[in-house]
């Protein structure tokens, strides 16, 4: 399944972690589409992906969500990823 599909089911804690053990998993099998495969790197954009997330929000023509949830952690996880 797809990462970005994982990313969109997180609804809870269990989900969360499915989802980060998936992503090590990618990594592992799929470094070469990681924009960010070091950790250095990865949280480097992890940072700038979450400072900037309210412009992706309206980008996309959706309110910034006031509280995190489970699901937006993952999608931070994912975006860090292919962060440039």
């Amino acid at each position: 399944m797809e990462l970005d599909y994982l990313a969109e089911g997180v609804q809870s804690r269990h989900d969360l972690v499915a989802f980060i053990y998936a992503l090590r998993g990618d990594l592992a099998t799929n470094e070469a589409a990681w924009e960010n495969p070091t950790l250095d790197r990865y949280l480097n954009a992890l940072a700038s992906w979450t400072n900037d997330m309210d412009g992706y929000f309206r980008n996309q023509g959706q309110e910034m969500p006031p509280e995190p949830t489970w699901q937006l952690i993952a999608f931070m996880l994912y975006a860090a990823h292919l962060y440039e």
